[in-house]
């Protein structure tokens, strides 16, 4: 779904009301005021049947910005206490994914569908293609018995008035390996032990009803008490915001961060081992390799398709040793990756080297909030400057190229890029994990959003634009060496 869209608009408001009630006098209240702050008695009410029921998601997506499950809300609290709660929590929560009840539309149940333009035509193409025979005329119109029909849209796809429709349910659609389904009063429901956490439900979702447990509260917290705080910054970050990333740097640390680290110099580190794996398993036989710095994927791995980690590099994420060159250098420090998706969440709460994750969004609501304009800024220096290929790692095929780089010319690389996780491409998958090969190249770089990170969910900026603006950035940077 496009990024530029009213319910990421109204995501937005309520999360940069959620950090202004932080920095405020009175935490608790001012955040408990902020759906009647945005819904006034009297007021014209947008997207609801009425005042209450849009304050009542407000608040429910105020919750979710401090970190804690709707699932386990008891509405006879004060929305006051959560943010209490919130704000002395010295844990994070396991599921980094909430649904919403309030926001759900309950969507009908997805299906094949007959609409008005049916015409009863002689020819019958939708009776004759359905190999299960759930079409018969009726009245002289097109009929499907739900009870026998698979939804393969064989009848959709022959129909010569575009007549017949699949209904779908945004979130069950995008999600691809089926976390999603409905509870017995048709709202969504996440399965998270098939969750991998991919963010895709997340971004699809029209009504915004699934939702991210922030934890920009707990990171404004460490802040706040004095603690030494870094930010991590993901490679796809320089194609967010009209700026440098020499400006995002001078924004972050006015926003009180102590340093900012580029990611990309984790990514310089994964290239170069990737490069060094991939020349050693071609010279014991294996046929192939795939990429290991996309987190959706590796939980895609662990989850759904153990078939395939027999090929997957045993390489660790860029974040992995970005997080450990901070750790062994400031032991006592506080990290914070500043990520591009869902799926580092997992991520970050299964490394000890990473205490907290802000996403873009939640990053862009900061520096609303702080009334920071990055434009304007001077732009500050990294102690540490990344490589071009390492700055590379967030935009499509930017991995495979860069291992072809740290390569240097040792090994014949064909790189296959598979462009966002999905049915399909999951069965690819499977397909050459049970062939032992893959016919399109011997290096496939996956990427669980298509685009590459530059089209996580949690990214402001589009994917193509994004990429532009990177691809124009890196070109001055110094090569990997």
């Amino acid at each position: 779904m496009d990024k530029n869209n009213q319910a990421q608009h109204l995501k937005r408001e309520i999360l940069v009301r959620t950090i202004e009630a932080f920095f405020s006098d009175n935490f608790e209240e001012n955040t408990r005021l902020i759906a009647y702050d945005m819904r006034p008695q009297g007021c014209e009410v947008p997207y609801r049947c009425c005042i209450h029921k849009e304050r009542d998601v407000i608040q429910h997506r105020i919750i979710a910005n401090l970190g804690l499950s709707m699932e386990e809300i008891d509405e006879r609290k004060l929305l006051s206490d959560y943010a209490r709660k919130a704000k002395e929590r010295t844990e994070l929560e396991k599921d980094v994914l909430t649904v919403l009840e309030t926001a759900c539309q309950a969507c009908v149940p997805s299906r094949m569908f007959v609409t008005d333009l049916c015409q009863g035509c002689v020819a019958r193409p939708c009776v004759e293609s359905c190999k299960f025979g759930a079409i018969s005329i009726q009245n002289g119109r097109s009929v499907i018995d739900g009870s026998k029909c698979k939804n393969c849209t064989k009848c959709m796809q022959v129909c010569p008035y575009h007549a017949i429709v699949k209904i779908v349910v945004p979130c069950e659609d995008a999600c691809p390996v089926g976390a999603i389904a409905k509870d017995q009063s048709g709202h969504a429901t996440i399965d998270f032990d098939k969750c991998i956490t991919c963010g895709k439900c997340v971004a699809a979702c029209p009504f915004g009803a699934i939702h991210e447990k922030s934890q920009i509260i707990d990171i404004l917290n460490r802040i706040k008490e004095g603690k030494k705080v870094i930010a991590m910054i993901a490679p796809s970050v320089a194609g967010q915001l009209p700026c440098s990333i020499y400006q995002l740097n001078t924004a972050l640390l006015q926003c009180g961060f102590n340093e900012v680290v580029e990611v990309a110099q984790g990514a310089d580190i994964t290239a170069l081992n990737e490069a060094e794996e991939f020349k050693e398993r071609m010279q014991n036989g294996d046929k192939f390799m795939t990429t290991s710095c996309c987190a959706g994927y590796n939980n895609l791995i662990a989850q759904h398709l153990p078939e395939i980690k027999p090929f997957a590099s045993d390489t660790k994420t860029p974040l992995y040793y970005t997080a450990e060159l901070c750790r062994k250098e400031n032991p006592d420090a506080i990290t914070v990756f500043v990520s591009p998706c869902v799926a580092k969440r997992r991520e970050c709460l299964d490394n000890p080297n990473i205490d907290y994750l802000l996403s873009y969004e939640e990053m862009g609501a900061l520096f609303i909030a702080k009334k920071i304009e990055v434009s304007t800024l001077e732009p500050t220096p990294f102690k540490t400057e990344a490589s071009r290929e390492g700055r590379n790692f967030g935009i499509l095929g930017g991995v495979a190229k860069s291992v072809e780089v740290a390569d240097q010319g040792q090994s014949e690389i064909k790189p296959y890029i598979i462009n966002g996780l999905n049915k399909q491409t999951i069965r690819e998958l499977r397909n050459y994990a049970k062939k032992g090969e893959c016919e399109m190249g011997n290096l496939i770089e996956v990427m669980c959003c298509e685009g590459g990170c530059v089209g996580g969910n949690c990214c402001v900026n589009n994917a193509k634009t994004a990429t532009k603006t990177i691809t124009d950035f890196t070109k001055d940077s110094k090569p990997l060496k």
